[in-house]
Parts: C-alpha cells; structure tokens; sequence
C-alpha cells in the first residue's frame, strides 16, 4: 500500500476514533500515532511537528472555547483531549498525505477550510460540542480559522525540515 494512501487511513481511523470512541478509546490514537511512526515517518523528523500541531492546534481551540464559540456542557478552560488529539493526528499528515497543499498556499487554506467544515460539523451532528452562536455564523469561523491554520503549519513543516532535530 502507498505511503500516502495509509497514512490518509491511519488519519481517518485516528479522527473516527476521536469523534466516536469518546475517552474509553484514545488509547487506539496512540496505535494510530505509532503505527504511523513506524511505517511511515519517524519521531526524529516529525516530532517538533507534532508537538507543534498539537500545541498550536489546542491553543487555537481552546481560545475559541473561551471567547464561547464551543460549549461543552461543562466549564472548562481547555478543549477536551480527543479534540486536542485531532490536531496531532493533522499533524501527522503534513508531510504525507497533505504534502501536496502545501505550495500555493491557498491549497492549504481550501482544504483547511473544508475540514474544518467537516470535523466541527461532525462534532457537532454528533452532540459532542454545542456552537452557541449557530451552526451556519460557528461554521464559517471555524473554515476561516482553519484556513489560516494549516498554511501556517505547513510553515512549520517547512522550517523544520529546514533545521532538522
């Protein structure tokens, strides 16, 4: 199987698991994570990426949490840890199956864009987040942060490759 095509798998498997398996079933993200660095990357080219993803990715939500764009039915200050997760599991994607949105920078944007349609939606559809100010105005937000997201981790895929570890 193409590298590619099986960490665009590994992915999916990852972001599923996040969005239906809840906290009893984030350990199979840890496979997913190992699988990937075993098969396909490797932690000395790809960790300050992962971390970045994870670290920018969570801060980036967990702002938005604060300014009320998510409810999660309970008062807290961070995204819960399988949203925080999805932001690896993108990570882990920057330089596979997402290689190919990195130049022009508006490729990253659009599909940033999209996914973000798409998780949040899920999210959502499924009943693991509210979006207090509507789905459609949350939504839109949500596309354009992204849209700004990926492009900027992408430059960090860059810079690290850059001055590897």
């Amino acid at each position: 199987m193409p590298r590619n095509l099986l960490n665009a798998l590994l992915f999916i498997c990852g972001w599923l698991t996040c969005l239906l398996g809840g906290g009893q079933w984030l350990w199979a993200v840890a496979v997913v994570l190992l699988v990937h660095l075993a098969l396909i990357g490797s932690w000395q080219r790809e960790g300050k990426l992962l971390a970045s993803a994870f670290l920018l990715g969570s801060a980036v939500d967990s702002f938005l949490l604060q300014l009320g764009v998510f409810d999660f039915a309970e008062a807290r200050q961070l995204i819960p840890l399988w949203q925080a997760l999805i932001w690896l599991l993108v990570g882990t994607t920057l330089y596979h199956c997402l290689a190919w949105t990195t130049k022009p920078w508006w490729r990253a944007s659009l599909v940033g864009a999209c996914f973000a349609l798409l998780s949040y939606g899920a999210s959502s559809w499924l009943g693991l987040v509210r979006l207090p100010y509507g789905e459609v105005a949350t939504l839109a937000l949500l596309a354009l942060v992204w849209a700004v997201v990926l492009p900027l981790l992408h430059g960090f895929a860059r810079l690290y490759a850059a001055r590897p570890m």
